[in-house]
């Protein structure tokens, strides 16, 4: 019997979801995003955290990313939309068990990236022990700049992150104060998951989190990266 579409696919197959390469006509296609959580300890405290824990770890779906300089409508199902900085690391390859000491082969490169949260229903969810998905995993909760190739910029372990909303500094940091580094983030991810090329990887977020509304401007700095920009509307 013929059939009225093609046997191998029910519907067209998704977009590949990609972020550019500074410096060239490359892309970076998105495999999976991971997200580190409590991961300095100002942003701990300031949460009302337990220090002594280790950083937690949640994902966000591949289409979740929304590109530089994009115009994000404000979340639905929230009164309390947060914005947070984050370093992101992009994988060439990856694995099961990676030690610390080889980690970095790895990485591909660095971006900047936002963390969006619904911080009321994370709260909410929090409070029950339940899982945090629809806090963190919704439509363009993911904002990140281009990916710049490790060749290029080298693999940094300190420097300045800055968020500014509205022209107005709310966060500041240095990479050098994340409580675990890029190459144990990877090293940990990997005992729990099979890393692979295309892994996008959020390291967490210092104190000055907070609110936005729709009209706010966030820029997102970190120091020799591709700047953030990011319209709520």
């Amino acid at each position: 019997m013929s059939q009225p579409f093609p046997a191998e696919l029910v519907f067209p197959a998704p977009a590949v979801i990609s972020l550019p390469v500074a410096g060239s006509d490359a892309r970076f296609p998105v495999r999976r995003v991971y997200c580190v959580g409590r991961n300095y300890l100002d942003h701990i405290r300031e949460m009302g955290n337990d220090e002594r824990q280790p950083p937690v770890f949640f994902s966000k779906p591949r289409d979740a990313v929304a590109a530089n300089h994009s115009r994000i409508p404000y979340a639905q199902a929230t009164s309390d939309l947060h914005y947070e900085l984050e370093l992101a690391v992009g994988l060439h390859s990856g694995g099961q068990d990676i030690p610390p000491e080889t980690a970095l082969t790895h990485v591909f490169g660095y971006a900047v990236a936002l963390d969006m949260t619904r911080r009321d229903l994370q709260r909410a969810l929090s409070a029950k022990g339940s899982p945090w998905d629809v806090a963190k995993g919704f439509d363009n909760s993911c904002p990140c700049a281009a990916i710049h190739p490790a060749s290029t910029v080298g693999h940094p372990s300190s420097g300045n992150l800055e968020l500014r909303v509205n022209d107005e500094i709310r966060q500041k940091a240095d990479l050098a104060q994340m409580i675990w580094d890029v190459p144990n983030i990877i090293a940990y991810l990997s005992r729990y998951f099979t890393l692979a090329a295309g892994d996008l990887i959020l390291t967490g977020t210092p104190a000055g989190v907070g609110p936005v509304k729709a009209g706010d401007r966030l820029e997102g700095r970190i120091d020799g990266l591709e700047t953030l920009y990011i319209d709520i509307v």
